[in-house]
């Protein structure tokens, strides 16, 4: 018989502890410890106890996708978000998070950081856990991600977005009619000369959409669109970049008396930079953001921003997977195609 006192002490030395460990300091074979995990009826109540404490003294976890196992769904969801510390995200996942979990299902998290390769490396990652399903945010994803996602035989979702011809599930919203919606806005409240900033980090391709909106109404009444990209990386310095080109002191410069930026980390670093200068918004320029980040409402003036559905996107994504896993039974309308609606909250400074 195997001594118990050694066994533990040289896996817990070597690592992770497997299911023959188990077998050993509970003097079983390993067949039995396996139809314990699957069947505990089957084993005797002697047998399972000593398989138990062999369990809980190892800290043992099965490998679900190990042997036989491993064409089998796991009650578990891959999410794949541009940035989990980012103020715009935290909603989708909480909601998201809290539908599932409801029904049983954990979520498997990653952050691409609006890095289409590294979106790739963590869906390739998640694939080969055998997740029931897949969250993905946007449409716009590399040749290996879109092949992985095709081949993967269980329902994925794309976020963020709304795209009608996609194959996927669309949960989102139109984010060219966001930057329509942006521009009216300014068009409407008078302003002529207005800029569209840009997120410094290159990867934001749905800001881009959000620029083409703009820059359509622009067009339409006229107007020459003007966008600028910053090039410093941290956002309020970005934004307090993009407030010093496009708002110059000197003579013979053209100069916005409105700009629209890609999202409100951006804005809210112009607004702190038209501050330290003096300079009145929105008399002198008009700002306006994306996101309604909780800080928007509370600086001085307040920001002008459009609110996306952020809780809407994260609790109907995580319906949509239920239903298409049998979980729920189908709710009115298209389980494909999901438009929602974001709001604008005009506040002082525009």
């Amino acid at each position: 018989m195997t001594d118990p006192t050694t066994t533990t002490r040289k896996r817990r030395g070597s690592g992770r502890a497997t299911i023959h460990d188990v077998a050993r300091l509970a003097d079983v074979g390993s067949i039995t410890v396996s139809r314990y995990l699957k069947q505990p009826g089957r084993v005797s109540a002697e047998l399972g106890a000593r398989i138990a404490r062999a369990i809980k003294e190892l800290n043992y976890v099965p490998n679900l996708v190990a042997g036989g196992l491993a064409s089998a769904r796991l009650r578990s969801v891959g999410m794949v978000v541009p940035n989990i510390s980012g103020p715009i995200f935290a909603p989708t996942i909480q909601a998201f998070n809290d539908t599932l979990n409801r029904h049983g299902f954990q979520v498997l998290l990653a952050s691409s950081y609006f890095s289409k390769e590294q979106e790739e490396n963590a869906v390739r990652t998640f694939l080969g856990w055998s997740p029931a399903a897949l969250v993905v945010t946007g449409r716009f994803h590399t040749r290996a991600t879109e092949a992985l996602l095709s081949a993967s035989g269980i329902p994925v979702v794309e976020t963020w977005d709304y795209a009608p011809r996609r194959k996927h599930i669309q949960v989102g919203y139109s984010n060219t009619d966001v930057g329509a919606q942006a521009a009216r806005h300014l068009v409407e409240r008078g302003y002529k000369r207005i800029a569209f900033v840009q997120n410094s980090v290159a990867g934001d391709l749905s800001a881009i959409d959000r620029r083409d909106g703009y820059a359509a109404v622009l067009r339409e009444h006229g107007l020459e669109p003007w966008t600028y990209v910053p090039q410093a990386p941290a956002p309020f310095d970005a934004g307090q970049e993009a407030l010093a080109a496009l708002v110059p002191a000197g003579r013979g410069k053209r100069k916005a008396d409105a700009i629209v930026f890609a999202n409100d980390n951006l804005a809210a670093g112009a607004l702190l930079a038209a501050q330290r200068l003096g300079m009145s918004v929105p008399r002198q320029c008009a700002l306006m953001g994306f996101g309604d980040y909780p800080f928007s409402h509370l600086l001085l003036p307040s920001l002008t921003t459009i609110r996306p559905p952020a809780q809407a996107i994260g609790e109907l994504a995580a319906r949509r997977i239920l239903e298409a896993l049998g979980e729920l039974e189908p709710e009115d309308g298209s389980p494909r195609l999901n438009l929602l609606d974001c709001e604008l909250q005009a506040r002082e400074s525009t």
